[in-house]
Formats: structure tokens, sequence, C-alpha cells
């Protein structure tokens, strides 16, 4: 089975911990929404004779995009992301009408993207629940300066 090898070691494990020999390189980007799965045809054999037939999206494939809205780098991606993306959905739209040799590729490009917990470790990205938990906390807990309103300074 084709990959990229084992699963890294945790970086807290590592005997010594090498620096980058390449430096990050940052670039401003600007994301856009997800696009509909587009309509289309497509030539088919019938009868000996070429003619077009209007593609149809498995039904799996459209909750998997719609999944996609859920997915939580999304805000990250851009055109060439969701353009990806979308030759991504061909291949899986395949994979559900029967074309199980596709199942390769589809496992590859979804790992590209953290689709499973083994490539979220890969890529280097963990999910944190946290904003619920911040939000409830701060509700339960006061300010200081909710807690010393009313008060003055003696003297004053």
């Amino acid at each position: 089975m084709a990959g990229r090898g084992p699963t890294p070691k945790d970086p807290n494990k590592r005997a010594r911990v090498n620096k980058d020999i390449i430096p990050l390189r940052i670039v401003e980007v600007v994301p856009v929404s997800r696009p509909e799965l587009p309509e289309f045809t497509l030539m088919v054999k019938l009868d000996n004779e070429l003619v077009s037939q209007e593609f149809e999206w498995p039904v799996m494939t459209r909750d998997w995009w719609d999944a996609l809205e859920l997915h939580p780098l999304k805000g990250e991606f851009i055109d060439a992301d969701w353009s990806y993306l979308l030759d991504t959905a061909r291949l899986h739209a395949a994979f559900w009408m029967g074309k199980l040799d596709a199942a390769a590729e589809l496992r590859l490009r979804e790992a590209k993207y953290g689709f499973t917990p083994e490539d979220r470790l890969r890529l280097r990205i963990q999910f944190a629940e946290v904003a619920g938990a911040e939000i409830e906390t701060a509700k339960k807990v006061e300010s200081s300066r909710s807690r010393m309103q009313g008060i003055s300074k003696a003297g004053t």
C-alpha cells in the first residue's frame, strides 16, 4: 500500500531536537468559500454511438462535499485548494460508482487535507475544543474589575 511511511514520533520523546534547515516562508492569501459541485456532461458510448449524458453526483459524494463546509481548516482554503478538492470529489464519485481502483488515489488526496487522525498527526495539525470551554469559564469567573466595582481608594 502506498503512503508516506510511519507516523512521526512525538517531538517530546525525541533524543535530540533539530531546527528546521529551511526557514518558514509566510505569504498572505485570501481564503475563498466552498464552491458548489459543478454540473457537467459526459460523452458515453451507447449502441456504438457517442452521446452526451448529464453527470449525476452520488449521494455519498454530495454528503462528503457538504462535510467540507465543516472542515476546521476551510477558512484557510484558497482557489487552488478548492480546485484540487473538486478533482478529488470526481475521484470520490468514481469510487462510489463502483470504480474501486480509485480508492488509493482518493486516500492519498484526502490525507493531504488531514481527513484522518493519523493524517493530522503527520501534518502536525491538532484540533482543540477550547472555544466553548473558554466561554463557559469566562461566564463563571468574574474579572478583577467587576470584583472591585464600587470600591474606592482610601482617602479619595
